[in-house]
């Protein structure tokens, strides 16, 4: 950890961490305003941030996104600046654009634009680069101040269905389109040459030149927010705030880890398949405690899969950033939270791929990982410790053709119970521990696209049993309206339920259904599906997992157990035949 002899009294630090803050808020809100995706516009599925010009460290993240892009966006930035210096170095004007899963990517739906942001004085700059690990004062490019990044899930970016969830694929190609880092602006002007090729290569054009433009707008006003607050405070204050604010993070995670008891502690679960072959890939973490430090080793799990859950060693990093905020939730949220911990993750392992292997499933995968690091808490310290969540976005998509011949692509995901912790019960409903994005609301979805809603409830008994009961999941029934469809699914936790901890209960598994012209048909591989035909009337019926439970449930008071059964939470008479489209309808949302 490097320190230094701080200029920035506490209040002026209190204030700039606010409004540095604030200018990611801004760009996350100016984007999730103008996207035409209901995935970003509704669901939140984007994030921005501020990152170090020379290591491409995260300095400020916002709080409206999804942490897990803040984390891999990291590794997007470095990409960034290897690929300038290799062009000459970064220039006034540049913003860079790629989707790369394996070079600071996630999977090829979300697109990232990188931007350097300049200053005409260098002492601020050279100033960062002295505190970064990786490069000198000497090396650093002086006039950048920092870089701002956008990161946001288009609609549709081609691939073999509609949506790019593809559940079968075995290589990237099958998932979409693949932009390595290319600049969309050179010294400030549009390369519209890039703009066609992405347009050209997706099913929804409209959607992604509306979802690109709101990116750029948010970069545009970030960075006259950053220059505004550099202009009022002076560049070499605020770079002296950020370099504290990372000292601070870093320092209060070493206290964090030091109140842990030494030793090692191993957890594990499991993926259902990976959608090619019908068997179990397993998710292993051994983490050590050593004084104040952190060691990180997924040794023990899979080797590389052919099918689509596979992840790349950086978002691998920024899951497991993404677990460790959750558990010390009182820590700075930049990269100072990494610099204590050590990470052991094997090439080629399901946990760190390389090009082609498929990863737009990563989703699954990165929700296993924060499940072990959840159940190797639970081990060292109870008190910190949450059941895991119902593991799975089941991303669903519909499409097909109106009837004046438009082509309409309705994709979303789906949420499910939270785990329950040492100060209550889980969340009912709520959204993947990976973000903090919404569901897309069902009128929002019943307005874009030709489906309604049968159904929207909680589930009851899914939740796990024990002092704390694990939050609901959630039924959702969808009937299609236009004459015909095709659709996928692309989920998890079929197989393997939501574990409790501190010896908690598990949570109901995820359970699929659709009408057909011959009754109700599951999918073979239980939570994953392609090839799925609707026709007017038919209806698909996702039944979302839990959390898991915490605590012995004899412990439970009866009082409660009393309220879990009035509020229909706990129903021992409730359904639990996953193809039972018709029925009862479960407790309403």
């Amino acid at each position: 950890m490097i320190k230094t002899d701080s200029i920035v009294d506490p209040v002026t630090l209190a204030v700039l961490r606010g409004r540095l803050e604030q200018i990611a808020d801004e760009m996350d809100a100016t984007l999730f305003r103008s996207a035409f995706n209901p995935i970003i516009a509704e669901a939140h599925d984007a994030s921005h941030g501020l990152y170090d010009a020379v290591s491409g460290d995260t300095l400020v993240q916002g709080k409206s996104g999804l942490p897990i892009f803040v984390g891999v966006m990291a590794f997007a930035v470095r990409a960034v600046i290897k690929k300038a210096a290799d062009n000459g170095g970064p220039q006034q004007g540049d913003t860079w654009i790629f989707n790369d899963p394996y070079d600071g990517g996630t999977h090829l739906s979300d697109f990232r634009l990188v931007r350097p942001v300049f200053r005409s004085s260098s002492k601020a700059s050279q100033q960062l680069a002295s505190n970064s690990e990786t490069t000198s004062a000497d090396e650093a490019s002086a006039d950048v101040f920092c870089y701002l990044a956008s990161v946001g899930h288009w609609h549709d970016v081609g691939g073999n269905v509609p949506g790019n969830y593809n559940p079968a694929a075995t290589e990237c190609f099958q998932e979409g389109m693949l932009i390595p880092p290319v600049r969309l602006f050179r010294h400030g002007e549009l390369q519209q040459d890039i703009v066609d090729i992405l347009s050209a290569n997706s099913r929804l054009p409209n959607s992604l030149y509306g979802d690109l433009n709101g990116q750029i707008n948010a970069l545009d006003l970030g960075e006259r927010r950053l220059h505004e607050l550099l202009d009022e405070y002076g560049d070499e204050i605020v770079a002296a705030a950020l370099i504290e604010l990372r000292e601070r993070a870093a320092n209060l995670m070493q206290a964090r880890i030091s109140a842990l008891p030494n030793g090692t502690v191993s957890s594990e679960d499991y993926l259902d398949n990976d959608g090619i072959i019908d068997e179990p890939l397993k998710v292993a973490l051994d983490l050590t405690v050593k004084n104040d430090r952190l060691v990180m080793d997924f040794s023990r799990s899979s080797p590389a899969c052919a099918g689509p859950v596979n992840i790349s060693y950086s978002t691998t990093i920024a899951a497991c950033y993404v677990a460790l905020k959750h558990v010390f939730e009182d820590v700075p949220a930049n990269a100072g939270v990494l610099e204590p911990v050590e990470f052991i993750v094997p090439e080629d392992s399901l946990l760190a791929v390389t090009a082609p292997k498929p990863v737009g499933g990563y989703t699954e995968t990165i929700l296993r990982l924060i499940d072990v690091v959840f159940l190797a808490i639970s081990q060292l310290e109870p008190a910190r410790a949450t059941a895991c969540a119902y593991g799975t976005i089941n991303a669903l998509a519909l499409n097909g053709h109106r009837a004046n011949g438009q082509r309409w692509v309705m994709f979303s995901f789906f949420g499910g119970g939270h785990g329950a912790h040492a100060n209550g019960d889980g969340l009912n409903h709520g959204n993947a521990p990976i973000s903090t994005a919404t569901i897309p609301p069902l009128e929002i979805l019943e307005a874009a696209y030709p489906v309604m809603f049968r159904q929207w409830s909680l589930r009851p008994d899914s939740g796990g049993d024990g002092k704390y009961r694990g939050g609901l999941g959630a039924v959702y029934e969808i009937e299609l309206l236009e004459e015909f469809a095709q659709g996928f699914l692309f989920g998890e936790r079929g197989k393997y339920p939501p574990q409790g901890v501190v010896a908690g209960g598990s949570a109901a598994c995820n359970a699929f259904s659709y009408e057909q012209d011959d009754g109700i048909a599951t999918p073979p591989m239980v939570s994953k599906l392609t090839g799925m035909a609707l026709r007017k009337g038919q209806a698909v019926k996702l039944e979302t997992p839990g959390g898991g439970g915490y605590g012995d449930p004899a412990e439970r008071p009866q009082e409660l157990r009393e309220r879990d059964a009035a509020l229909g939470y706990v129903n021992d008479n409730a359904s639990t035949n996953p193809s039972a489209i018709a029925g009862k309808p479960e407790q309403s949302l």
